[in-house]
């Protein structure tokens, strides 16, 4: 085997090695992506139901309902944009600064019935703070 023959099947190696690393490495950094999406855009454009995704707007007022199952707190309220509202199952406490007409986020996954299960409940920390996907999405929508 020529010199030039050998060099080029060593590039050749190279390439295809880290284009496998490369194409590995995606593969497992695609399943923990989190998407952050508005209430009108989950219903424009539901995920697959295993897919978790970070849900964003304002609290509806008077939306907030809570029982106790199995002695663990369950939460229901809704989430809109001001286009749409989906409502929101969680289980668990809600964080302190928690409040119906306040921005939050929620984590967790579009269910086949079009509600929202929530694994984690995030809530705005000041009265000046709204995370930027959210305001982003008011600012859009004119709100």
């Amino acid at each position: 085997m020529k010199r030039k023959t050998r060099r080029l099947w060593m590039v050749i190696a190279c390439v295809a090695c880290i284009g496998s690393a490369a194409g590995l490495t995606l593969r497992a950094f695609s399943s923990n992506i989190v998407f952050f999406m508005a209430p009108s855009q989950l219903k424009a454009h539901p995920p697959a139901a295993d897919r978790t995704v970070r849900l964003g707007g304002m609290v509806v007022a008077g939306s907030l309902h809570r029982e106790t199952h199995n002695g663990e707190p369950v939460n229901a309220f809704q989430i809109t944009d001001g286009q749409a509202a989906i409502e929101v199952h969680f289980t668990g406490i809600l964080p302190d600064l928690f409040r119906e007409g306040q921005s939050v986020v929620a984590l967790g996954s579009l269910q086949r019935d079009g509600d929202f299960t929530a694994s984690e409940v995030l809530a705005k920390h000041d009265e000046t703070y709204m995370p930027k996907e959210v305001a982003d999405e008011l600012k859009r929508t004119g709100k």
